[in-house]
């Protein structure tokens, strides 16, 4: 019975990994749920965890999308590091899919910034051009966010308390989430230079 339910978490995850991978879903829960559905299982069917379902998602991505993935990802980190480098006065940190290298064909950036309002930062926005629409905050942390739309990008600006860049954000999986300055970015990059 453990190894049958081994193999259908396997299919599960390897089902919603393609969901996240091609059809640009982000919530992994929702992607997970729709794979059950497509696969004709249970609602009570166990589900993989978020840790495994990001396991699948690389090892898709290397598989039926390696030079595009690569390129995809070196793309949106190059451009969050321009938008960081604007942002600098908001301290703000890369977060997620972009970070990690899991970023799908719809990806979006994620940056935190830590500002002593939203105002603050809209007013920047504003002052320097730069257009943007609000979002609803994912968490109940985020003062806002700002979604800044380019030509070939999207970024989610979530606003923090400025006291709150201390303690990073749970992930999907409850730990602490991973994220990176600017400096940070630009090594990933010089590193992904390198490789090529």
């Amino acid at each position: 019975m453990p190894h049958r339910l081994d193999r259908t978490r396997a299919i599960i995850c390897s089902a919603a990994a393609r969901l996240i991978a091609e059809d640009g879903m982000t919530d992994y829960t929702q992607a997970k749920r729709k794979a059950l559905r497509q696969l004709g299982l249970p609602d009570g069917t166990p589900l993989p965890t978020n840790g495994e379902l990001d396991d699948a998602l690389r090892e898709w991505q290397a598989v039926f999308q390696d030079g595009e993935q690569i390129e995809r990802i070196t793309h949106l980190r190059q451009k969050a590091a321009e938008l960081m480098e604007i942002l600098l006065e908001f301290r703000p940190y890369l977060t997620g899919s972009v970070l990690e290298g899991t970023a799908g064909r719809f990806a979006e950036i994620d940056l935190q910034l830590f500002a002593d309002s939203a105002k603050e930062v809209e007013i920047f926005l504003l002052n320097r051009g730069i257009p943007y629409e609000h979002a609803t905050p994912r968490n109940d942390r985020a003062e806002a966010v700002l979604v800044v739309d380019s030509d070939d990008a999207v970024a989610n600006l979530v606003i923090y308390p400025a006291l709150d860049e201390r303690t990073s954000p749970k992930g999907r999986d409850g730990r602490p989430r991973e994220r990176a300055r600017l400096a940070a970015v630009r090594k990933i990059l010089a590193g992904q230079a390198e490789q090529k």
